[in-house]
């Protein structure tokens, strides 16, 4: 996992209003790192459980909503007696502006971490003028 050494801790996600779940299992915003590069932004969440056939990524109008669904572990012949982890699905949204290049927007996933670029769109990255005499 790429935040060794930070603390994690689930946060349960807030339900949508208009949203209605399917399933009865817990739904938790994802922690997420943000960062900008020259060319473009990154969004890194952590997903443990998660893989690329479980990950969902929309766009819709502004809104960019990653989910991901995790089935509960089994055990056969076994019972869990206590666990202190807490399986759940996740969901989190995040507007996003028209500085971002839609039709280029990637993504990955790699033990349950989940990366996404937004590479910016061409008219707001930064340009060096060149200066002239006279």
């Amino acid at each position: 996992m790429e935040h060794e050494g930070k603390k994690v801790q689930k946060k349960e996600a807030q339900t949508p209003i208009e949203a209605e779940r399917t399933r009865n299992q817990k739904v938790y915003a994802p922690i997420v790192d943000i960062y900008e590069k020259k060319e473009a932004v990154v969004v890194i969440a952590d997903m443990p459980g998660v893989d690329e056939k479980s990950v969902d990524i929309t766009l819709d109008k502004n809104v960019l909503t990653i989910t991901g669904t995790v089935e509960p572990a089994s055990y056969k012949g076994h019972s869990i007696v206590h666990a202190e982890y807490d399986v759940g699905d996740y969901e989190r949204a995040f507007t996003i502006s028209d500085e971002v290049d839609r039709d280029r927007i990637e993504a990955s996933v790699k033990n349950g971490v989940v990366r996404l670029t937004l590479p910016k769109a061409e008219r707001v990255k930064a340009k060096k003028i060149a200066v002239k005499t006279g």
